[in-house]
């Protein structure tokens, strides 16, 4: 049913783009950041999503500022850099608190049909966690936080109990 070898007993998803449509939200934070930079130069909008997918999607923050400015032939220093890449982050942030980030309703199915066959189950993400990251709760739909609740729930305490930047997640 789940199309896996029978000897498989656990599942690992990814959070950001497999589970979650997080990259939306991004490409809005990039958006208002960018274009509010590009308007106080006098320069064109950022254009979703060809510049996102060009220059931002997939990278670090840093390099994806860095990449997007050169292709716009903008110079800038570090801390510039820095700046941008850092009030984007508070941007998306302040958008998954406040709107949530809606779920792959066929991965929320996939996780629930590994649940009900008996895997166990783990989510991971690249993500690192930040000073007012950890303190957020994000809103997300129902069934995305059922299908991962254990999981996560279970991954973070873990984690609050041997910190380590490589720590492997618990399954459940």
């Amino acid at each position: 049913m789940l199309g896996l070898p029978d000897t498989i007993s656990a599942c690992l998803f990814d959070l950001d783009g497999v589970l979650t449509k997080t990259a939306v939200v991004h490409a809005r934070a990039w958006k208002e950041e960018f274009d509010g930079f590009l308007r106080e130069l006098g320069e064109p909008p950022f254009e979703l999503p060809r510049e996102y997918d060009e220059h931002v999607d997939g990278k670090p923050r840093l390099d994806g500022v860095r990449s997007f400015l050169q292709a716009r032939g903008i110079e800038a220093d570090e801390k510039l850099v820095r700046t941008l890449a850092d009030r984007k982050n508070e941007l998306v942030l302040a958008m998954m608190a406040k709107d949530g980030v809606d779920a792959y309703e066929g991965s929320v199915r996939y996780v629930e049909a590994a649940r009900a066959a008996g895997l166990r189950r783990a989510v991971s993400t690249r993500r690192r966690p930040t000073r007012s990251s950890s303190r957020t709760r994000w809103p997300a739909s129902k069934r995305a936080a059922t299908a991962a609740s254990a999981t996560s729930s279970a991954s973070t305490a873990a984690a609050r109990r041997k910190p380590s930047r490589s720590a492997a997640p618990t399954l459940s």
